[in-house]
């Protein structure tokens, strides 16, 4: 058959796609006998193979209608930073003992390029695991939408905007956000600052929306003086914290989106030789090993890590056990609490 000028060999996927006008991963589930398609994408995707005379490899229908007993677990991040901040060790754990119960193996995967996103989608696409958990997505990333297209149940650890259409598994950010800044006013705190997240994440908006709504119900200044982006890394938090001081060298309180950043951030108010807390209080966020491990030990909203790891991983077995699109994609939010410790 010829397709724009150029003769081909046997159709293939795409060109059944295009014919059936619908995206690649609905022809894949169709052909696969997935339940996760609709009556109409499922008679037009049969038309366009009867049409095209349309051929399945035999080989990998075989394999994707086999359960391989694997579940990856997809990080965007570097070995150092993974091992360097406890959020993602904790995520883990929760992980791992929930699939070690149900006999599933964990394919841990880190996600460094673009070149390395584009062969885990070719390892996806030959069907090798039953599903994936994806971790620190930021807005832009169309992974979690690719896993989708493929068939492939996935579940999110946090989310990429307030309308996230893929499973997600979240806590209370905004929540936090607004718990630290109102412990700091409470201890007569006046000019409080933040250091956000990298601000292509959700979750990182979600904290400096909390901290706004905070010194708003506080009736404090809000100048975006007083707000410097970082990172999640405990750099980040370093290089946050010197500009803040030299934008506003009499704020008496900072909220760290993380503990790592706030660690950082100590380490910086040490050099200039201002106190914790008598000249300037601090709150993290995670209530990390990290947080209770500074001098002076760190107030920090707890966010339950180890559990949003464990129901991430029961939402995908769920789906792995029962195919079929839902009604409306599981979201889980859990609470978030503040704990007090001396650094504020």
């Amino acid at each position: 058959m010829a397709v724009s000028g150029r003769q081909t060999g046997r159709p293939t996927l795409e060109e059944v796609a295009a014919r059936a006008g619908v995206g690649r991963g609905t022809v894949s589930r169709v052909i696969n006998g997935s339940p996760r398609v609709s009556e109409q994408a499922k008679a037009a995707v049969e038309r366009a193979v009867a049409e095209l005379g349309y051929v399945p490899n035999r080989a990998a229908r075989a394999l994707a209608g086999s359960r391989t007993d694997a579940v990856a677990l997809v990080i965007p991040e570097t070995e150092a930073r993974l091992f360097a901040e406890p959020y993602f060790l904790d995520i883990i754990r929760g992980v791992s003992s929930e699939l070690a119960d149900a006999d599933k193996q964990l394919l841990l995967t880190l996600i460094r390029s673009e070149q390395e996103r584009q062969r885990f989608e070719q390892y996806l696409a030959a069907q090798r695991v039953d599903g994936v958990l994806l971790v620190s997505v930021h807005a832009a990333d169309p992974l979690p939408d690719q896993v989708r297209a493929l068939g492939l149940p996935a579940v999110l650890n946090g989310r990429r905007t307030e309308d996230e259409p893929v499973a997600f598994v979240d806590s209370d950010n905004t929540g936090a956000g607004r718990a630290a800044v109102a412990h700091l006013a409470e201890r007569g705190r006046r000019a409080i600052a933040t250091i956000t997240g990298p601000l292509d994440m959700y979750v990182a908006r979600c904290r400096l929306d909390g901290y706004r709504e905070g010194l708003a119900q506080a009736g404090l200044d809000a100048g975006e003086e007083l707000v410097a982006t970082g990172d999640f890394t405990e750099e980040g938090g370093r290089q946050a914290m010197r500009r803040l001081l030299e934008l506003r060298p009499d704020l008496d309180a900072v909220f760290a989106a993380s503990d790592v950043m706030a660690a950082g951030a100590r380490g910086v108010l040490r050099e200039a030789g201002r106190r914790v807390p008598e000249d300037v209080a601090l709150v993290g966020v995670d209530d990390s090993a990290v947080a209770r491990h500074m001098d002076p030990p760190l107030t920090s909203v707890r966010q339950p890590i180890e559990e949003m790891g464990r129901t991430m991983a029961r939402l995908l077995l769920q789906e792995i056990a029962e195919p079929g699109e839902p009604a409306e994609q599981p979201r889980r939010m859990l609470p978030t609490e503040l704990v007090v410790r001396a650094s504020s």
